[in-house]
């Protein structure tokens, strides 16, 4: 760890030197940055200092403590002193473990979710339809908005696949540990002799990329206006209002039919797609690091079943980190925070254990 800090520390120092002979009348972007650069180190650098103290002050304190010259009253202050010390030590390392920690530039950014069916037909449709009402009151209950973008309804009230945005400072950090399969086992609705079924929906987190410069050719894209389709509604199949869009190089298709507009689901569909390239460049540049870390728990492959839902017996467990709960039913009305907290807790360990 000292290494680390000391790597930090010299950093520092020279992004500080060059901030000031930066000039920023002449190149004000590039003293914007410097300035910001020092400003998120200093607090590192200033415990660092602090924490080099508490080990001199340690070392002295120990020497007074043993030395036969120190009288019985010294040395049993500078014991005393060695405990307040030892304390303060602790304290420090915990909080510079945690900023050496690198932060995950996306963790601020609204998110897009899409929900897919996946093993189960009409009872799998019915689970996503499940998870979407679930997702939209945790993050109602965190203090940000969702938007519908696309949905495909079933007659029976679910959803072949549904995505939506979530809106708000810091959604990508709670719902990030949700890409995966999510199961669920339980007496479908649309079973007569009561056997439990098994059944999965897939889903998908994406960072919002809309303050991120995407390059997309419009050359590149193929847009298509139709009737929007689904179980119902006022604007089903009346007009060409919904849009799909085809990614060419990609080959990755956005369609949008939610609004009435179809500027506006072209707009919503472009966001959508936005977000996905941006997700494809995050993967590829990221890839020798994730293969590193095989433990993550972070951003999950999409075919990795992460999460069950028994309904029998009230219980959920994420497979990611062995925890189960029996309280499915606060789960499902969006009480997540006790899961998201221990996955972010399990997340953060790995990657001190990791830095250090």
């Amino acid at each position: 760890m000292l290494e680390k800090l000391k790597a930090v520390e010299a950093k520092y120092l020279q992004l500080k030197d060059k901030l000031e002979c930066t000039d920023p009348a002449s190149d004000i972007g590039e003293y914007t940055r410097l300035a910001q650069e020092v400003a998120s180190l200093e607090p590192t650098v200033e415990l660092y200092k602090q924490y080099l103290v508490i080990l001199s002050e340690t070392e002295d304190a120990k020497e007074l403590a043993s030395s036969p010259d120190s009288g019985e009253e010294l040395r049993e202050l500078a014991k005393s002193e060695i405990q307040d010390l030892e304390q303060r030590r602790q304290e420090a390392e915990a909080q510079l473990k945690l900023m050496l920690v690198p932060k995950d530039p996306d963790d601020l950014r609204n998110v897009i979710v899409e929900i897919r069916s996946g093993a189960g037909g009409e009872e799998a449709s019915l689970f996503c339809g499940v998870l979407y009402r679930m997702y939209c009151m945790f993050a109602q209950s965190s203090g940000f908005k969702t938007e519908i973008i696309n949905s495909q309804e079933t007659e029976l009230g679910g959803f072949k696949e549904v995505s939506f945005n979530v809106i708000g400072r810091g959604a990508y950090s709670r719902f990030k540990y949700e890409s995966g399969v999510h199961r669920v086992q339980r007496v479908p609705e649309t079973e007569a002799s009561g056997r439990i079924h098994t059944s999965t929906a897939t889903v998908a987190v994406l960072p919002e990329a809309e303050d991120v410069v995407v390059d997309i050719d419009p050359n590149d894209l193929e847009i298509s206006a139709h009737r929007s389709s689904g179980a119902g509604g006022q604007h089903v199949n009346k007009t060409d209002s919904a849009i799909r869009i085809l990614h060419k190089p990609t080959g990755i298709v956005v369609e949008c039919q939610d609004e009435r507009s179809q500027y506006k689901n072209r707009d919503k569909a472009m966001k959508v797609l936005r977000s996905k390239l941006y997700e494809m460049e995050r993967t590829r540049v990221s890839g020798e690091i994730a293969a590193k870390r095989r433990s993550q728990v972070g951003t999950g492959d999409r075919s990795e079943r992460i999460r069950t839902y028994n309904y029998p017996q009230g219980r959920v467990t994420d497979h990611r980190i062995g925890l189960t709960l029996y309280d499915l039913e606060n789960v499902l009305n969006g009480r997540l925070d006790r899961i998201v907290d221990e996955l972010s807790s399990y997340e953060l360990q790995r990657m001190i254990e990791e830095e250090l």
